[in-house]
């Protein structure tokens, strides 16, 4: 499993695309297509027709990361095919990743104990 930091900018492209794309390719879906800059520091996620398949960019401050994964049984969940991006919480990325069905993960605010008198 891949530890995501709370935070991060997560952008999910609704549209599949052709997975025969390295990083090159897919940070210029993410120029051109979705309109938004590649090297900020967000996660782009990507989706493959058949989908069994998920594909990641990041720019981490020092170079380009790609990430791929096929499931070998079973697909992805995946938004409403539509032109665009959808956000995702970093814990809604570690489960989609996983093939775990993102949609039942929520944030819960988690506050610090306090003393008592």
């Amino acid at each position: 499993m891949i530890a995501i930091p709370n935070g991060l900018r997560v952008l999910v492209a609704t549209r599949p695309v052709d997975f025969r794309k390295g990083m090159d390719g897919l940070a210029a879906v993410v120029k051109e297509h979705l309109r938004a800059d590649p090297f900020c520091g967000a996660i782009f996620v990507f989706r493959a027709k058949r989908a069994d398949r998920v594909k990641l960019i990041v720019w981490d401050g020092t170079g380009l990361c790609l990430f791929a994964k096929r499931l070998e049984q079973g697909t992805f969940r995946w938004p409403k095919i539509e032109d665009g991006t959808m956000r995702l919480t970093p814990s809604q990325l570690a489960a989609l990743i996983e093939g775990l069905d993102w949609t039942r993960v929520r944030e819960v605010e988690v506050r610090a104990p306090q003393a008592t008198q």
